[in-house]
């Protein structure tokens, strides 16, 4: 089989796709097949009421506020520390990075906590951005760290001014990693419980969850399931429209510099001042929240032995859950960016729609398909941590994909007519190229492990407990100091993840440069 370009694809690398492929749409064949079983009518009945499309209208407006929120949110912390004389901007970069590390329902439980008018639609749509803005602003940081400064230097000598220069210029180039996270956050708001959930705005995914703790496999909840696929092919499509076939990797190390800083001038105290009130909204008041829980809480304890079996289990399966997911994600980006035909498309497309599930869905898929195909791995962490890797793929794909993008391919010819094999060039010029992003990926798949809940409750063996179950089971009781610990561990549990992301932006004069 050939790509687009005409090389020859290899086998084994599209038959790993494939199996990954088929592995993520489990979750789509389940829906798929009692979807089949409803029947037409029925599913028209379940499906034309008025309380879908009020769910309808609820998750496709927070989802499409969101992402417009997130990328010019993004985009512009980005440019802000980037390429401004913005003061300390090593020092903002960490700060505007660390809401990684406060997981949305903690977020949304801070806010709840201390004031409970916080819900509907304007409560979740703070909550959610200020969650999910660094999906955008990591990626775009990258990109802009590695831009050739020459190009935006030769716009500007032609007559064009710095917005046009942005315009015309720096944002095209910024379209991979500003579209991915765009994609990112769109899908975790058609998944997303914990948070909307505490704050009182129904969606597909609280209206599924309900269902499906009334009428365990409810055809009106598996319908719904099925509405968010729709959902997420729209999304898919529309990402798949709007990126294009465009290129963007180079060979040359182009300008050895960093980009000459735009001075802020009078605008630097209002923009210092809006940087601040971002950081306090979206760490400051988990923060404050937390901490006052664990100080005044009528229900604050620290169980230590609880505390610790659930730190030890949140830790063993996020870390099994990342490298799992990972490693999953590279033959299909490698198909993606090196073999673009149609085949590649339609493995990378297929990995993103159980993104789009709720994390029951996901669960009860896999429980179907564990006891009728192998019933041997019903109930252990085994499953479970597949149940991770096909939740948080996107994560990870996105990820990679925009490492691999600037990656020349031309040197992987060079390193064939060296004598290399394909195995032997992946391993010593084109994996270490890409070595931060899958440091990266590896990294915000962590993050989405430790604190994932419904498909945990449903797929974890018996006495299994993590940080994140625990937690919603005392916020879930309003109990909230004994919620706190729980909270704070899950917070501390992130760092190191978040850390690691803020580290693997390198510049291009690192990142390019090819192995011995």
């Amino acid at each position: 089989m050939h790509d687009t370009t005409g090389r020859h694809t290899p086998r084994l690398l599209l038959l790993a796709g494939a199996v990954v492929a088929l592995l993520a749409l489990v979750p789509l064949g389940y829906v798929a097949t009692y979807v089949v079983v409803i029947g037409p009518v029925d599913l028209w009945h379940l499906l034309a009421r008025p309380r879908i499309v009020e769910l309808l209208t609820n998750t496709v407006s927070l989802a499409l506020a969101c992402m417009a929120a997130t990328a010019a949110l993004g985009v512009a912390l980005a440019v802000l520390v980037e390429r401004t004389d913005l003061p300390g901007r090593r020092l903002w970069h960490g700060l505007l990075v660390a809401p990684l590390a406060v997981p949305a329902f903690v977020n949304g439980y801070a806010w709840v906590s201390l004031n409970r008018d916080v819900h509907g639609f304007s409560g979740a749509f703070v909550v959610v951005t200020l969650s999910y803005y660094p999906l955008v602003y990591l990626p775009v940081v990258a990109m802009l760290r590695r831009l050739d400064p020459a190009l935006e230097e030769s716009a500007w000598s032609l007559g064009h001014s710095r917005a046009r220069t942005f315009r015309t210029v720096v944002l095209p180039q910024l379209r991979p990693a500003l579209l991915g996270g765009a994609l990112l956050v769109g899908l975790h708001l058609l998944a997303e419980f914990g948070a909307l959930s505490l704050l009182r705005f129904p969606t597909f995914t609280t209206a599924i969850y309900d269902q499906y703790g009334s009428t365990f496999n409810g055809a009106a909840a598996t319908a719904m399931a099925g509405v968010l696929v729709l959902l997420c092919l729209v999304l898919l499509l529309a990402e798949l429209r709007m990126r294009g076939d465009r290129r963007y990797a180079r060979v040359g190390r182009g300008a050895a510099r960093a980009a000459v800083p735009v001075a802020l001038g009078r605008w630097r105290w209002p923009l210092l001042g809006a940087a601040t009130g971002i950081v306090v909204l979206a760490v400051g008041v988990p923060a404050f929240s937390l901490l006052r829980w664990l100080l005044v809480g009528t229900s604050t304890e620290f169980p230590m032995a609880q505390l610790t079996e659930a730190l030890v289990a949140t830790v063993t399966l996020a870390l099994a859950g990342a490298a799992l997911t990972t490693v999953a994600a590279i033959p299909v980006v490698w198909l993606a960016v090196r073999h673009r035909g149609w085949a590649s498309t339609v493995i990378e497309r297929s990995t993103y729609v159980a993104n789009a599930l709720p994390g029951i869905v996901v669960g009860l898929a896999l429980v179907v398909a564990s006891l009728r195909l192998a019933p041997a791995v019903y109930q252990t962490a085994a499953l479970l941590v597949v149940a991770y890797a096909i939740l948080f793929l996107p994560r990870a794909v996105v990820t990679v994909r925009a490492g691999l993008e600037q990656a020349p391919a031309v040197l992987d010819d060079v390193a064939h007519g060296l004598g290399l094999g394909p195995l032997a060039t992946a391993r010593r010029v084109t994996l270490p190229l890409i070595a931060p992003s899958l440091g990266a990926g590896a990294a915000l798949v962590f993050l989405a492990i430790s604190t994932e809940l419904t498909a945990t409750l449903m797929l974890s063996p018996i006495g299994t407990r993590t940080l994140a179950t625990e937690f919603w089971s005392a916020s879930s009781e309003l109990r909230y100091g004994a919620a706190a610990p729980y909270a704070l561990l899950l917070v501390l549990v992130s760092v190191p993840a978040t850390v690691l992301l803020m580290r693997t932006d390198t510049p291009a004069t690192q990142t390019e440069r090819v192995p011995a």
